[in-house]
């Protein structure tokens, strides 16, 4: 222990709270979150992303780790790096609305990964799925805005949630599993520059990374490699160097909540999770009999963050058009509830969807502005061409806990997500039954076979 900490730091504090036993009921909340990442994972594999990824992986050594829709297996490490890219590909993974992050995409291939390797059973992936969710987004919640003005929370963070599920699976004790999140820390990367470059694929590169760095940081400190172990409040550490104005005990904040995974919140639309209280105004709006053709202008009201990655009025590629209010709002009310090919370059460059985008004008105001990031809000103002002013007010997004989205609509979207992604009816349906089985006795063998089952077309190699 030369060199090291004689205190509890804070990765020893959080090693422990992460020890306590994890029951039935957060078990299945967690089988929801692997469907729901599987279903992601399996439509990001056929993208340029994924075939980049599988390609770029094609030579690591092999093993018998599932590549998601590959058709074959990798070591565990491999395994981790490109399933923690596929999650994330469709902008559709989980998200924590209060650590502004993806826990899915990183903490989800690494805990499988470790599985895998290890031989251990589905209880043992979903605890380790919880203790994950529960690391990532602890720190997540306390690193705040100055972190996350530069910072990609989700490839920051994920790591450390990332080898506390890793942690998990391997049986490391606190002081190992402390010395694993302190190794995951040193890791932290992922710069919001790649938001401005609509070509980059660097954000897939977080995810991956953190799913990769978290694992072998796991695998690093079981073999009695030791890391920081004050690497989040120590001088020259995490939150000295990347958080400004942040408090580092808030990594231990009482939450409410028995476990962090319950507060995570589901993404029903294809698009940036800061559009879609949007989306759900303006689905309220066609609900309300109101239709496309008689609206001559619309004003969007929400809080700052959503403007500051959404403006975007005339979205030139896939990934801004999902990073556009005003494209969200055009699609969902001319065409109802937005699928993955409303925004694809057919969508964003029809004439028609652009000038309804062109009358859309958004700000941030309250009650939304002030109630963020608690609340992912957004209100509605549409003016109609006879001159009248309807309002929608839509305080809570589709997939938060205040306004959930039913476990029957999430097997919907992890079916019709793996469909996307090549595979038939049947296998799509096998790898929902498989997902939420894990649960409820079904084997962990059962899910890896359903998700690496090679795509009927379109699969990386």
């Amino acid at each position: 222990m030369s060199g090291q900490s004689d205190t509890l730091t804070l990765t020893r504090r959080l090693a422990a709270r992460l020890a306590r036993p994890v029951d039935a009921r957060v078990r299945a909340r967690a089988a929801l979150h692997v469907l729901d990442w599987a279903g992601c994972a399996l439509a990001g594999a056929p993208s340029p992303a994924g075939r980049a990824m599988a390609a770029a992986l094609a030579g690591e050594g092999a093993g018998k780790c599932s590549f998601a829709g590959a058709g074959r297996s990798a070591s565990p490490l491999a395994a981790a790096m490109l399933n923690g890219a596929l999650g994330n590909v469709l902008e559709m993974d989980d998200v924590d609305k209060r650590a502004i992050l993806h826990p899915g995409p990183s903490v989800i291939p690494a805990a499988l990964a470790a599985c895998e390797s290890a031989g251990a059973d589905a209880g043992a992936f979903l605890d380790a799925v919880v203790r994950g969710y529960e690391a990532v987004i602890a720190l997540g919640r306390a690193v705040g805005p100055g972190h996350y003005a530069f910072w990609h929370n989700t490839g920051t963070c994920g790591p450390f949630g990332a080898a506390a599920a890793a942690a998990s699976v391997f049986g490391l004790d606190e002081l190992r599993t402390a010395h694993a999140l302190g190794l995951a820390a040193t890791q932290a990367s992922g710069f919001w520059q790649t938001r401005h470059e609509p070509a980059s694929m660097a954000k897939q590169l977080h995810t991956a990374r953190a799913a990769h760095a978290g694992l072998s940081a796991a695998q690093l400190s079981a073999q009695g490699f030791d890391g920081p172990l004050a690497i989040l409040e120590g001088p020259q550490g995490f939150f000295a160097a990347t958080c400004p104005g942040a408090d580092p005990e808030a990594v231990l904040a009482d939450h409410g909540v028995h476990w962090l995974i319950e507060q995570v919140s589901f993404k029903p639309w294809p698009a940036c999770r800061h559009a879609h209280a949007a989306i759900d105004a303006a689905l309220a709006a066609r609900a309300a009999g109101i239709t496309a053709g008689e609206i001559e202008a619309a004003e969007i009201t929400t809080y700052a963050d959503a403007i500051t990655f959404c403006d975007r009025p005339w979205p030139a590629s896939v990934i801004e058009a999902k990073f556009s209010l005003q494209h969200a709002l055009a699609i969902t009310l001319m065409r109802g509830e937005p699928q993955l090919s409303d925004f694809d370059p057919e969508a964003f460059n029809d004439a028609a969807v652009r000038a309804f985008a062109g009358r859309v004008t958004v700000r941030a105001g309250e009650p939304y502005a002030s109630a963020y990031p608690a609340r992912y809000g957004a209100g509605l103002s549409l003016t109609l061409t006879n001159g009248d002013v309807r309002t929608f007010d839509q305080p809570d997004a589709l997939g938060d806990p205040e306004n959930p989205l039913p476990p029957e609509r999430l097997a919907a979207k992890a079916r019709r997500l793996a469909i996307h992604g090549g595979h038939d009816a049947t296998s799509a349906d096998d790898l929902v039954k498989a997902a939420l089985a894990l649960s409820d006795g079904g084997s962990l063998a059962a899910f890896s076979a359903a998700l690496g089952r090679r795509a009927t077309a379109g699969a990386p190699s």
